[in-house]
């Protein structure tokens, strides 16, 4: 009893124990989740905090960068305005600069010009003055005349036209005389001195033209390594030169010249297909009429494409389009042709340079003025396949080919046969002048050259009544302005006579000289 008692003592015990534990255990569990809950729910709020914290300052480090760069560019734009602005206002400097020495410019002329129109109204005064002057003095003359002319009728029994018609008379058979005798005189010496006079004639003609540059443009001479095959050309009864000559159209000069066969030929194309032809032959070997014939038609194919090749490295140069082929081909001709030694197609580039040059410092069209220039001496392309002037022949072809009214005007007025119709036409007469004048350009010593200008001037100038002589075209030109007070139309025309005697026995110069004497009187008043 005692002992089961005790059992279930210590039973319940164990039970109230273990509810105890049981209950502490709840409770110190609840306790744990709930300190475990709060330290969560304090973790979280600290991690909270903390990502607002990184947000705010990640937010805050986005707004300064965005900041910085808006900054950065906003000064940029502003850096580059003012740039702009300086810029523009260098500019507005400039243009200042040019409108305030433009007005200088336009001042400095207005006092020129009102200084000119002063000196121009007293100039005019004293030729009133010297005119009316002239007038009396006329005026007192003819009353003078008239007098002496009626006390010499009141004399004579013949009235001023009756004397006049027996003078005449007297005088008109006297002369007739004379000139029967000085015309017989004439005869009779020319029968004598013909024939040393056609002699002396023929020899000044020979020593004036048989100069380099006639020689250069005429004849061609093809090196031989040896003499022997001198024979070879010939070949039997001549054939071979014969077959040559007939397939070029140019003479072979076959003499004892060593080392030399020389081809004579006004057409410098044919001159280069004789000359090609034969190196051909020489250097081959094999010369006979059929052979001749075949090498004669290769280097003429050949010589073209080397003409067409030149023209059109030319317009290449000079950097010009839209030229027609054919005019190309001509173009190209023009490398075998010269003008007192100056090769004309290196000329007309010249030319197109220059024109080129001037007409950018005048603002003119640049091309344009190159293609006048390039194409002004193109007639000599095929002046000598047909009749007329080259400069004929160049405005034909431009024509056929439908270039600019300029060229074709410039073309034709580039030796005055035509009126300049524009500044182009000018500046291709200045840049014909300046390439075919200029000391070296063919072959004249610059000292030479000015004896010969001022020879042609002082010439001019030492006749009675010139008031001023101009030697232009490299000399191929004078004129000469005579004073028309002093000398009249008849002594004008006399004097260009007489100029041109003197030029031709004092001054030596190649090809010919052109005498122009202008007398112009004008008469110019001013209404007011």
């Amino acid at each position: 009893m005692g002992i089961f008692t005790a059992v279930k003592f210590n039973f319940s015990t164990l039970l109230i124990g273990m509810f105890l534990a049981a209950v502490v255990g709840y409770l110190v569990g609840y306790f744990l989740r709930k300190v475990m809950s709060q330290y969560q729910i304090k973790e979280a709020e600290s991690r909270k905090k903390k990502i607002l914290e990184e947000t705010e300052q990640e937010t805050q480090s986005k707004f300064k960068a965005a900041a910085m760069e808006a900054k950065e560019q906003a000064l940029a734009e502003k850096i580059k305005v003012e740039k702009e602005v300086h810029n523009k206002w260098d500019e507005l400097r400039v243009h200042e600069r040019k409108i305030h020495q433009k007005e200088d410019d336009l001042r400095i002329k207005s006092e020129r010009l009102l200084s000119l129109k002063k000196e121009s109204d007293s100039k005019m005064e004293e030729a009133i003055k010297i005119k009316d002057a002239g007038f009396k003095e006329k005026a007192k003359y003819d009353d003078l005349s008239q007098q002496e002319i009626l006390k010499l009728e009141n004399i004579s029994s013949y009235t001023v036209e009756q004397a006049k018609e027996e003078i005449k008379l007297k005088v008109t058979d006297l002369a007739r005389l004379d000139a029967a005798k000085e015309v017989k005189k004439i005869e009779e010496h020319a029968k004598n001195t013909a024939e040393d006079q056609a002699r002396q004639i023929i020899t000044m003609a020979v020593q004036r033209l048989a100069s380099d540059c006639v020689a250069e443009s005429t004849v061609s001479v093809v090196a031989l390594s040896d003499d022997a095959i001198k024979g070879r050309i010939i070949g039997r009864e001549g054939r071979n030169i014969r077959a040559l000559e007939q397939a070029t159209g140019v003479d072979l000069i076959i003499d004892d010249t060593p080392g030399a066969v020389v081809l004579s030929g006004f057409d410098p194309i044919r001159r280069e297909v004789a000359r090609q032809a034969l190196e051909q032959l020489t250097l081959d070997g094999r010369i006979h009429p059929g052979r001749i014939e075949e090498v004669v038609n290769k280097c003429r194919k050949e010589v073209d494409k080397q003409t067409k090749e030149a023209g059109e490295q030319a317009v290449l140069e000079l950097g010009l389009g839209n030229i027609n082929i054919e005019m190309v081909h001509m173009l190209g001709r023009l490398k075998y042709r010269t003008s007192y030694t100056q090769n004309v197609l290196e000329h007309v580039k010249e030319v197109a340079r220059v024109c080129g040059f001037m007409a950018a410092e005048l603002g003119l069209n640049v091309q344009l003025a190159k293609r006048a220039g390039l194409l002004h001496d193109i007639g000599k392309s095929i002046d000598r396949q047909t009749d007329g002037t080259h400069t004929q022949l160049g405005i034909d072809v431009a024509t056929r080919f439908n270039e600019h009214k300029y060229i074709i005007n410039a073309i034709g007025a580039h030796h005055e046969d035509i009126e300049p119709e524009s500044l182009y036409a000018v500046l291709v007469q200045a840049g014909d002048t300046i390439s075919a004048s200029r000391p070296g350009a063919r072959r004249e010593m610059l000292e030479t050259y000015v004896k010969r200008m001022t020879k042609l001037e002082e010439i001019g100038n030492s006749f009675k009544g010139v008031e001023k002589t101009y030697a232009i075209q490299a000399g191929r030109e004078v004129r000469i302005i005579v004073v028309p007070e002093i000398a009249t139309d008849d002594e004008a025309n006399i004097l260009a006579k007489d100029v041109a005697k003197r030029i031709e026995k004092e001054v030596t110069y190649p090809g010919e000289v052109k005498i122009t004497v202008i007398r112009e009187t004008r008469f110019t008043e001013v209404a007011h």
